[in-house]
């Protein structure tokens, strides 16, 4: 599958900060667009700094930006304002991540964009959305999970806190995600209205979204889902995480009972009738598997198709053989920060493999082309 010039000619203006946003346009620009980052000139894209790789910019920044351009424009000068938007008069797609309200504040909203090109798509992500009572509350990653619901589902023990996931659900997710999709979806709509459209993407809603599955069962069980209790989320002793004999763990996702069989066959187990989920199932499981190392445990089920694999530390990932076959992981030239892994999508490797522009390195490039 090669979706790596899918998007050549769309002309992206990006105003996003940290990750969401970032993330959305780096999606877009390993399909082919160009985009371009739109930066305050002293400062810039505040993930540059956060937190520092080295003497350079964060690994995160690095990660996220690459295949893009950089310029810098304080928008709140009126001669900079009028450049930005002589740009938007050419483009396709603006992105922005700004509390609402702050990009009509500065003159750049989506009255003054769809005015000056009435084909233009903004898409606008923010924790709460552009309207209703919390649109100008400040929040995080845990504040959307959290009204969204995904958070009290998260947990192994319905008697304590919920816990965090291992990555940012609602800003990815939630939020870059959807946007692209979005983006999309607007563009080929635009092709058969001829006008733009401006995208309300609520971190919150798209975290919430992902819960589909579980608001289709509240009714149907005699009490609400919550975490540790459901089959997907700690209730179930054939789904779940066990501690090996190294302190290590292994991931056990045996739900079918064809799956089940094999992983007690394989693990000299008998199986009761209807004990599938019972805490003596679980304590049986939890006995056997730490009598065996993680890697030795992925050794021995590998041939026996009982849906069990080992639970990979980050530093694991990028040398694992699925990863390794499947060339998950590259690397961008960047004479400042040698070694910095890149992580393809689902959708396959970009064309382009530029490191994260450096702060302005653009200006004079991007605004010739723009006539600006």
């Amino acid at each position: 599958m090669s979706l790596a010039h899918a998007l050549e000619g769309v002309r992206v203006l990006d105003l996003s900060r940290l990750l969401p946003g970032p993330f959305l346009t780096m999606i877009l620009a390993d399909l082919g667009a160009d985009v371009v980052k739109v930066e305050e000139p002293l400062r810039g894209d505040y993930m540059r700094d956060f937190p520092p790789r080295g003497d350079g910019a964060s690994g995160r920044y690095l990660s996220v930006n690459r295949n893009k351009r950089s310029v810098t424009m304080d928008l709140k000068d009126a001669g900079e304002r009028e450049r930005f938007l002589g740009m938007a008069a050419r483009a396709d797609v603006v992105v922005e991540s700004f509390r609402p309200g702050v990009v009509d504040r500065l003159g750049v909203g989506w009255a003054a964009l769809s005015d000056r090109n009435e084909r233009i798509i903004l898409c606008s992500i923010s924790g709460y959305g552009q309207t209703g009572p919390y649109r100008d509350r400040a929040g995080h990653d845990i504040n959307y999970l959290a009204l969204a619901g995904v958070l009290g589902m998260s947990g192994r023990d319905p008697s304590g806190p919920p816990e965090l996931a291992g990555v940012q659900i609602a800003d990815l997710g939630g939020g870059a995600m959807w946007g692209a999709i979005a983006i999309l979806t607007a563009l080929i709509d635009r092709d058969r209205t001829g006008r733009g459209e401006h995208l309300d993407i609520s971190m919150t809603e798209g975290a919430l979204a992902m819960l589909a599955g579980e608001f289709g069962i509240v009714h149907a069980e005699p009490a609400p889902p919550t975490r540790g209790t459901g089959l997907l989320n700690g209730g179930a002793a054939r789904y779940g995480v066990y501690e090996t004999r190294d302190g290590k763990y292994l991931s056990v996702g045996a739900l079918e009972p064809q799956f089940l069989n094999r992983l007690a066959g394989a693990a000299g187990l008998e199986l009761r009738p209807g004990a599938e989920d019972d805490a003596e199932l679980r304590s049986r499981l939890t006995r056997v598997i730490a009598t065996r190392t993680r890697d030795e445990w992925a050794r021995a089920l590998a041939g026996h198709d009982c849906c069990c694999e080992p639970v990979l530390e980050l530093d694991e990932v990028p040398e694992h053989a699925l990863h390794r076959e499947r060339g998950v992981f590259f690397e961008a030239a960047d004479e400042d920060a040698p070694g910095t892994l890149q992580v393809r999508t689902p959708l396959g490797m970009p064309a382009g493999r530029r490191r994260a522009p450096k702060l302005g390195e653009h200006n004079e490039e991007v605004f010739r082309e723009y006539g600006v």
